[in-house]
């Protein structure tokens, strides 16, 4: 009779071969899991080597993200989508900057496109002086409407090269096409809130694009070219006395738009003193009118009334009104093309060659601050609707209670004198305004 099997010993090989069994396993996911490892090092290298060879070095990414928008909309002459350069190019820009009286004006307008770059370029072609644009028609605000000025500008004999004041291949090439007798720089980035937002556009147009402008006229240009730009009236800042001199300090702006135009000023002294560029800078004072930006309150709450929508007006923390020095822009045109006709020539090499080089600077204000409130009282009337108002204590985003020119200088020196008061000059906006916005929402309903 068989014995029966023994359980015991069973059960133990059974739990050794489950053991071993796992061992195994362990071994095998183990060895997997390191050659997966190491393929998946490999891959990474061959990745890596793939990008270094095919693609700008890994650290330059973000540099080339961030500026993909900027070369897309800046040409340069180096492009391959080049819009510019070549014979016929040539002769539109001499042509545009050909005078058509004796001893005209030959005039670089940078920012030809914006409000008082587009009223001074229409100014200086009437009378006959040759006028050539340029502008990058950012998108700061509404492009379209810049677009709308480049085709008034067209229609009036005036070329805009659509180009970017930082793109030197350009500037020099324009330089080396004509030789203008003067520049006009408006281009600059615009508004004191709007840096609380993206404070480094005004670092590239204020101050890089003036360095570009001023590197060009002094060390290429021949002959060189007398600069008139435009500063601004912020630069006071926090200056409490009024009303506002060009002998009062300027050295406690009060936004970064302030400090950039004051930085301005700073560097057009060391290009007159090392250069010998005769230089002339306008502190313009709240300007407005037809054609005008859609940032400034004037043209925002005409907006913002005619639709219903309530407008934030700002008061001083001790109660009183915030005040402006609201100039009329055919007033700054007559003191920019003033600045113009009274610019001496350019010394080159510091002075050395002539005498020291002009430098100057004028306020061109209107010289009768008015409340914000009765600025918006005047458009009440002409509008025929009451504003919805939202009063508030003005913030510290770089808004000053109060601005007030003192233009004897600009009087003595340009001929200078503002002539249109508040409301003659807002009933000429208001009427430009509703014509301009019926006719463009007229076209768009049609396409």
């Amino acid at each position: 009779m068989a014995s029966p099997p023994d359980t015991s010993k069973t059960a133990k090989l059974e739990r050794c071969n489950n053991y071993l069994r796992r061992v195994n396993s362990a071994k095998i996911i183990s060895a997997s899991s390191r050659l997966l490892f190491r393929a998946s090092i490999l891959a990474t290298v061959a990745l890596i080597l793939l990008f270094t060879l095919h693609y700008p070095p890994l650290l330059l990414l973000s540099h080339y993200s961030a500026n993909a928008a900027a070369r897309s909309s800046h040409r340069s002459l180096l492009s391959s989508d080049v819009t510019y350069g070549g014979a016929a190019w040539e002769r539109e820009v001499r042509s545009s900057a050909t005078p058509r009286r004796p001893s005209g004006l030959t005039v670089l307008v940078t920012g030809a496109a914006g409000f008082v770059g587009t009223h001074c370029s229409l100014a200086l072609k009437k009378r006959g002086d040759g006028v050539v644009g340029l502008d990058n028609f950012n998108s700061y605000y509404d492009p379209s409407l810049k677009r709308a000025r480049q085709s008034l500008l067209s229609r009036h004999g005036v070329l805009v090269v659509d180009g970017d004041i930082n793109d030197t291949p350009l500037l020099t090439k324009l330089l080396d096409v004509v030789p203008f007798s003067h520049v006009l720089h408006l281009a600059a980035q615009a508004g004191v809130r709007y840096a609380m937002r993206n404070p480094q556009s005004y670092v590239t147009s204020n101050v890089a694009g003036l360095v570009a402008l001023l590197e060009v006229a002094a060390k290429h240009a021949d002959p060189q070219p007398a600069i008139v730009w435009a500063s601004s009236s912020s630069v006071y800042g926090l200056n409490t006395a009024t009303p506002f001199s060009e002998l009062h300090r300027t050295d406690r702006p009060a936004s970064l738009y302030a400090a950039t135009k004051k930085a301005g000023e700073a560097i057009a002294h060391t290009y007159n003193h090392i250069y010998g560029l005769s230089i002339t800078g306008l502190r313009f004072f709240t300007v407005y009118g037809p054609w005008g930006r859609p940032d400034m309150a004037y043209f925002s709450f005409t907006n913002n009334i005619l639709r219903g929508k309530p407008i934030t007006l700002f008061r001083v923390q001790d109660g009183t009104a915030v005040q402006r020095d609201f100039t009329y822009i055919d007033d700054v045109v007559k003191g920019c093309l003033g600045a113009l006709d009274t610019a001496e020539r350019s010394t080159g090499s510091g002075g050395k060659k002539r005498g020291p080089a002009q430098l100057r600077v004028y306020n061109l204000g209107n010289t009768s601050p008015v409340p914000v409130a009765k600025m918006v009282g005047i458009l009440e009337e002409l509008l025929g609707k009451k504003a919805k108002k939202h009063v508030v204590t003005l913030p510290q985003n770089g808004d000053v209670p109060y601005t007030h020119a003192n233009v004897s200088m600009a009087e003595r020196d340009l001929g200078y004198r503002a002539t249109t008061d508040l409301a003659t000059g807002l009933k000429k906006f208001v009427r430009w305004y509703v014509e301009y916005y019926d006719r463009k929402s007229k076209k768009e309903a049609s396409a």
